[in-house]
């Protein structure tokens, strides 16, 4: 058996520990080299928990004795501007790009920056009656007007949903660095209220499970989310915002109010919903280490039980396949291009 950051056990199906070695040498490092590297890409990056990353641990990653967490493989894919199924940290997925070009950055500034978004914004697909290379297009234009000015496109609600761990909230946030349009988040909104309201109810902080929490809290939760929303809806500025939005993006009547309401100030809705493999959630929610999902991690199948992973939205929408971090990856690749280009 092999020590795993992510569980503690079990040889990952697919790895190749070898090809972390095969891409470290590539590039001409020692583990010492590639160490220092790691932490930079790290820190500028603005991954978290990324511990000293000192030879002795990248030597297990690459023997295969400990298989490393999300935020090292977020780095690792970072330093060698790679993939994680050509790090060999797992199979691809049917039809995902596994090849990086290691690009000089001066070329990077000539252009394929822009290839980077593009190519992280592929992973938004149509999920039912959306017209995603349209809005795929919306995108990039605004990311691009930021260093232009002006936008001839309606104001845009952009709803980012998913289950706990499907990396919504780091999708969420690559949108908003791409177009500038400001992020509404569930949780550290409503967080300092709904906390102490559950407390003084009788219950716990931390509790997201229960029938209190889910018929007296959540509704004003959410009531409180969509009204940080409607104040720039009323303003006409376009708004990424993201939550679960289990019950929300699959109540046609909840959906057809949102739509009606943003429509009557001249802005537009666009439901995206992340999709994630349970193992994955999994290991994003072990490694975040928030109170809020102790219970979920208690009871990890009583949990998967309740939900599924073929949820999709019941009205036109985009899906962002995010299944063992593949759009995560991409998002990086992208924000890490887009940073080396002065604004």
């Amino acid at each position: 058996m092999v020590k795993t950051e992510a569980d503690g056990v079990g040889k990952r199906a697919g790895w190749r520990p070898d090809k972390l070695r095969e891409h470290r040498e590539r590039h001409g490092l020692t583990l010492e080299e590639a160490g220092e590297r790691l932490r930079l890409v790290a820190e500028q990056a603005g991954l978290k928990d990324v511990p000293a990353a000192n030879p002795q641990t990248l030597s297990q990653h690459e023997t295969g004795e400990s298989y490393p967490g999300p935020p090292y493989r977020r780095a690792y894919c970072l330093l060698y501007r790679a993939t994680e199924p050509s790090l060999g940290f797992r199979p691809a997925l049917p039809g995902e790009e596994t090849q990086f070009e290691v690009t000089p950055l001066p070329e990077q500034r000539n252009g394929l920056h822009v290839v980077a978004v593009e190519r992280a914004l592929t992973r938004i697909a149509d999920g039912n009656g959306f017209d995603s290379y349209r809005w795929q297009q919306r995108v990039m234009e605004a990311w691009k007007r930021r260093r232009t000015g002006g936008d001839p496109h309606k104001p845009c609600v952009v709803l980012v949903g998913g289950f706990a761990g499907s990396g919504k909230t780091e999708f969420a946030r690559f949108l908003t660095q791409l177009t500038g349009w400001p992020l509404v988040d569930k949780d550290p909104l409503t967080r300092p209220l709904v906390e102490p309201l559950l407390v003084a109810l009788g219950s716990q902080a931390h509790d997201r499970h229960t029938d209190l929490y889910r018929e007296r809290v959540r509704p004003a939760e959410y009531a409180a989310l969509m009204q940080a929303v409607y104040s720039n809806v009323s303003c006409g500025i376009s708004t990424v915002v993201t939550a679960p939005f289990i019950a929300e993006l699959t109540d046609q009547a909840w959906m057809e109010r949102l739509i009606n309401r943003c429509a009557s100030h001249g802005v537009d809705v666009a439901p995206i919903w992340v999709q994630c493999d349970v193992e994955s959630m999994h290991e994003y929610i072990s490694h975040r280490g928030a109170a809020r999902d102790a219970w979920k991690l208690e009871r990890w199948e009583e949990y998967v039980a309740t939900i599924d992973v073929g949820l999709r939205p019941v009205v036109p929408h985009l899906v962002v396949d995010n299944r063992m971090g593949g759009a995560i990856s991409l998002a990086d690749q992208a924000r890490q291009a887009i940073g080396a280009v002065p604004v």
